[in-house]
């Protein structure tokens, strides 16, 4: 069975002026990048309490940013990950100010890869007619370690040789894991993967200040911007599947990110939680 493809953002030149007079509620929305406006933090932070509560472990999962200036919609999103598996999401938005913290705790039970990545985004309003936008990406990663034949420990990286082997065990069985769901959607819609970029969204904010080859600096903020744009409607606040319903992104996997070397277009790679595949699609005009 052919899996639709999903378009969850057209590009569209419009020639005439457009006065957008946005709602006062949360939302990201690309505008142009501001170039005098800038992140003076942009933190996302993992760590593990010392005591497990009902045999469960717990996360403290925090997201944090402080623009250079007040903003008038401050919005930070976040995506917590175990073992390749969307576990918990976060959002917050604040109007009329430079900064934005969300704290939440996330349970687990057994050892886990916890990989978690956000976006925190500006709506600059310099005149009621002129419009920009600031953003910046942040991830952290936590090894857990949750065993009957070891103490509870936490880690971002190994110290000893017991944590090198639990790193690699977790690192091998988690990219197992995605590669045999990403491969089942690249597979059903026959997609070829020479003519695409690589990139799982967890390890995206490593290009916050590098551009992917083939594009110039200002062309991948376009690019950034807009995929953020697409994963908050059509990840984010859920997934539209085939028979038209929409599902909890919790317990998907990490979406994989497919750029064509054409710079024609982008590809959101992932499964829902039943198994189901899902192919989202984004157009680029360069």
């Amino acid at each position: 069975m052919l899996i639709p493809i999903i378009s969850f953002l057209s590009i569209v030149i419009i020639a005439s002026l457009i006065i957008y007079k946005p709602l006062a509620k949360e939302s990201i929305i690309f505008f142009p990048i501001d170039e005098e406006a800038f992140y003076k933090t942009a933190e996302t932070q993992l760590n593990l309490e010392d005591k497990k509560m009902n045999n469960h472990f717990q996360i403290d999962w925090k997201i944090s940013s402080t623009l250079s200036e007040d903003a008038y919609l401050r919005q930070d999103i976040g995506f917590l990950f175990m073992n390749g598996v969307l576990r918990a999401k976060m959002n917050k938005w604040e109007q009329n100010t430079d900064r934005v913290i969300e704290e939440k705790t996330v349970e687990g039970n057994e050892s886990s890869l916890i990989e978690a990545v956000s976006f925190h985004y500006s709506e600059i309003h310099e005149t009621e007619e002129d419009f920009t936008s600031s953003q910046r990406m942040s991830e952290d990663q936590l090894y857990v370690i949750d065993s009957n034949f070891h103490p509870l420990t936490g880690f971002q990286k190994p110290s000893k040789k017991s944590e090198e082997e639990w790193k690699s065990t977790l690192d091998r069985v988690t990219k197992q894991q995605l590669d045999y769901s990403w491969d089942k959607v690249i597979k059903e819609n026959k997609i070829d993967l020479n003519q695409y970029i690589q990139i799982p969204l967890t390890e995206l904010p490593a290009y916050n200040d590098i551009p992917v080859k083939g594009f110039t600096s200002e062309q991948w903020k376009f690019v950034v911007g807009n995929l953020w744009e697409g994963l908050y409607k059509n990840y984010f606040l859920g997934i539209k599947k085939q028979d038209g319903t929409v599902v909890d992104s919790l317990g998907s996997t990490i979406p994989l990110l497919l750029i064509n070397k054409n710079k024609k277009e982008l590809l959101v790679v992932t499964t829902t939680k039943d198994g189901e595949s899902m192919l989202l699609k984004q157009a680029l005009p360069f």
